[in-house]
């Protein structure tokens, strides 16, 4: 099995909502997100790629566009932001371009991330 991945970063704001009043992530709070979907397939194409790396510049577009620098309350539409929804989110984005796409993971800061992997 051949396996890749891509990573790929935005800013944004955001709350978490049903925390009680007193828990940080119930206030308004930003992160430097890092995005990484990865990709396998049990053969390669006929250049030698699970999927060109090229391809998945369409997944910064739509971090680009989407996500970045927003507050992602509003993006999402509900208060359901964590990370773990967020991977889901976009997992499901990739997946409907990129069937190889096997997991996608976000991480808020250096030391914490989720991963959706079905």
């Amino acid at each position: 099995m051949h396996r890749i991945g891509k990573r790929f970063s935005f800013s944004a704001s955001h709350f978490i909502g049903g925390l009680p009043a007193d828990h940080p992530c119930a206030r308004l709070h930003g992160h430097n997100y890092e995005v990484e979907v990865s990709l396998q397939a049990p053969a390669l194409d006929t250049v030698g790629f699970v999927r060109d790396f090229r391809e998945l510049s369409a997944l910064k577009d739509f971090i680009n566009a989407n996500l970045d620098h927003r507050h992602l309350n509003d993006v999402l539409g509900h208060d359901r932001t964590t990370t773990e929804v967020i991977a889901e989110w976009l997992y499901g984005w990739c997946k409907a371009r990129w069937p190889e796409v096997v997991a996608v993971r976000v991480s808020e800061t250096p030391s914490s991330w989720a991963e959706y992997r079905p």
